[in-house]
């Protein structure tokens, strides 16, 4: 079994990564413009391709774009090891507890093309 590993979407506020590892530093997370994750302004089928090669779950609150490019990704026989949408209402420490019990409570293959809501 294989232990999940995040990408963090660039629009998300880097303070998540930080609170994220508070939990456990030794969560594999990144985030987008980071030195070994996609440059910023990466386009959303880059970063799908990135994600199936990678094995990493993506979080991101991006609903305008990101569902049709999905589709895309989908239709044209690609695959994604996960999918949490975070309401932009939501809280930086709801956020970062629930990406840690992700991590602490799943593994990696049980999130192949799978898609989550955080409801907060």
């Amino acid at each position: 079994m294989v232990k999940v590993r995040f990408l963090l979407d660039e629009n998300l506020s880097p303070k998540l990564k930080i609170a994220v590892l508070r939990f456990n530093p030794a969560i594999d997370i990144l985030r987008v413009g980071d030195p070994e994750a996609p440059p910023l302004g990466t386009l959303d089928p880059d970063i799908l391709r990135y994600l199936e090669l990678s094995q990493r779950i993506l979080v991101t609150d991006n609903r305008k774009s990101m569902p049709e490019h999905l589709e895309e990704h989908w239709k044209d026989g690609g695959h994604i090891w996960g999918l949490v949408w975070l309401r932009s209402s939501g809280n930086l420490s709801i956020w970062a507890e629930t990406i840690y019990l992700i991590w602490e409570a799943t593994e990696a293959e049980e999130w192949i093309d799978k898609l989550d809501w955080i409801p907060l």
